[in-house]
């Protein structure tokens, strides 16, 4: 956490920093939402930077306060992150393509000293989730968005890895004879379990997300979209056996723009992972189907999560739960 000031407030402020918008959300001192807002993401750390900055300040000006009254501002951001310096690399989405950019001691210059805690996006997405399902235990935030990858919450902790790169389960292969992926092997999980990889199995044709038109064109009785359907959930359901086995989650949590989809989705998983354990006594005693839920829709997660890690930081530990 960086910042001069000690933000003695109730308050705390949370954004969900993504390539097209800042969501962000202000938190009570009993962890209530009591006011969101969203602008447009401008690229480049100027850019973003100056766009974190209007929402909080927006924010601020909507519950009659500044923003020396917070505790402090919680972001979460895509990219290499190092929580502690609050340095950010390689955020490719945010027109960041530098290399340890200090964001963190940036944004709570332009804040008046606010301390200001970062983090990866899909870490506070695993807190928010925690909170807001009102889950105890360890849990993976699997988004299934442009990519697919997990935030990981163990032992009450964040796991994060030596790197940083904790949870990036989309670039392990799934079919070792499918196409290359960009990160330079062959036939990894996000080229199969993403909504990029939906959008070329099934392009849109009626406005809606590929993914909506997808499993709608499915309920409806369309083989090719009953195919694509099931294919896409084998992958998200070998995506989360993954997770079950490497981390023995008692959660899994399905987040991300193709989880829009709703009860659908977690049908159609849950049916494909039942399948996939039907031959392995020893997948069966995991009982994998039954740690998978759904995020909840029409709450913001990660900005959500990215409040509550600032409590956490000002507590010298991680409180994800925690008020």
């Amino acid at each position: 956490m960086t910042g001069e000031r000690n933000g003695s407030g109730a308050c705390s402020v949370g954004l969900d920093i993504g390539g097209t918008k800042v969501l962000g959300v202000l938190l009570d001192e009993a962890g209530a939402v009591r006011h969101s807002v969203r602008a447009a993401t401008r690229p480049g750390v100027a850019g973003v930077v100056a766009s974190a900055e209007q929402v909080v300040r927006q924010l601020c000006a909507g519950a009659g306060l500044v923003p020396q009254d917070l505790a402090g501002v919680g972001a979460g951001v895509p990219g290499l992150v190092d929580p502690g310096t609050g340095r950010l690399s390689y955020a490719v989405n945010l027109g960041i393509h530098e290399r340890a950019v200090d964001l963190a001691p940036l944004l709570s210059a332009r804040l008046d000293g606010v301390p200001v805690v970062l983090e990866n996006d899909l870490n506070v997405a695993a807190v928010g989730a925690a909170r807001l399902l009102g889950l105890r235990g360890d849990l993976a935030f699997l988004a299934l968005g442009t990519g697919v990858a997990a935030g990981l919450l163990l032992g009450g902790e964040l796991r994060r890895g030596r790197h940083g790169a904790a949870g990036e389960i989309g670039h392990i292969p799934y079919d070792p004879s499918g196409p290359r992926c960009p990160c330079g092997q062959q036939g990894c999980l996000e080229l199969y379990a993403s909504g990029a990889a939906l959008d070329l199995a099934w392009p849109a044709r009626n406005g809606r997300p590929a993914a909506a038109d997808l499993f709608a064109a499915a309920a409806d009785g369309d083989r090719r979209a009953v195919a694509v359907r099931d294919r896409f959930a084998d992958a998200v359901a070998a995506a989360v056996r993954l997770l079950v086995l490497t981390c023995d989650v008692e959660h899994v949590v399905l987040g991300g723009g193709v989880a829009d989809v709703g009860p659908p989705l977690l049908e159609a998983v849950v049916a494909r992972a039942r399948e996939q354990a039907a031959r392995s006594a020893f997948l069966q005693s995991l009982a994998v189907p039954e740690r998978v839920q759904l995020a909840p829709r029409g709450v913001p997660v990660a900005p959500v999560g990215a409040a509550l890690c600032v409590r956490g930081s000002r507590a010298g530990r991680a409180q994800p739960v925690g008020s």
